[in-house]
């Protein structure tokens, strides 16, 4: 696994004016992606990962302006993407800020999904619709499946955080970190076998898990997400 706390290698100032952190770590993850599939498709596919995960840090950045929190930098590493910002100690501010990624990537689903059956039923005139057609396609599964990873709760997840601040509204600060904490201990030990049924299965690798302890220590009252 990767760690999350690494100099970067190239820094740009993206959207919204916010400062945007390539890690090692990232590099070497497009490495492994191309030395899977050298093709220009390849390259097609991993960019189309690539600026999903980015718009989806974008949407919890935005999420954090909308409400005048500050936002001090997005870090593309690894194990994906990571938006710091300012903490948010009201849950239900938090909540916006958390579910605004994954809103981000259920968007672009939708709109790939129809701009993919609109250019599919013009595929047999013209082989440019039908490429543009199955471009669109993968965009579109890529950010269900982003979307379906980030909810599972589990933290560091936006699901694993959702889910607590969820328990907020009807539980103590205390409980609801508990509860959390063994749902998350159950999702991480069933990470392990999920990865290798992935990777044997559909040839998909994992580079992130969750931290086993952490949701242990969750569920004894010792953490909080």
């Amino acid at each position: 696994m990767f760690a999350r706390t690494e100099a970067p290698i190239f820094a740009f100032r993206g959207p919204m004016g916010i400062p945007v952190e390539v890690a090692p770590s990232f590099a070497m993850l497009a490495f492994v992606f191309l030395m899977i599939d050298t093709s220009v498709d390849g390259i097609v596919f991993f960019a189309l990962i690539a600026g999903s995960i980015f718009l989806h840090e974008l949407g919890h950045a935005w999420g954090c302006r909308v409400q005048g929190v500050g936002v001090s930098r997005i870090v593309m590493w690894g194990g994906g993407g990571l938006c710091y910002h300012r903490p948010e100690p009201d849950p239900r501010r938090d909540e916006l800020i958390v579910i605004a990624g994954p809103l981000v990537n259920l968007a672009l689903w939708a709109i790939a999904s129809l701009a993919s059956g609109y250019f599919f039923e013009a595929g047999p005139r013209s082989d440019m619709a039908y490429e543009l057609a199955s471009l669109l396609g993968s965009l579109a599964w890529i950010n269900l499946i982003l979307f379906a990873l980030n909810m599972l709760p589990v933290s560091p997840l936006d699901g694993g955080r959702l889910f607590y601040l969820v328990l907020r509204r009807v539980l103590p600060m205390q409980d609801a970190g508990r509860v959390a904490g063994v749902v998350g201990t159950i999702m991480a030990i069933a990470w392990i076998p999920a990865m290798f049924y992935l990777f044997v299965t559909y040839g998909v690798l994992l580079f992130f898990m969750p931290s086993i302890s952490q949701h242990v220590a969750m569920a004894r009252g010792r953490a909080l997400p």
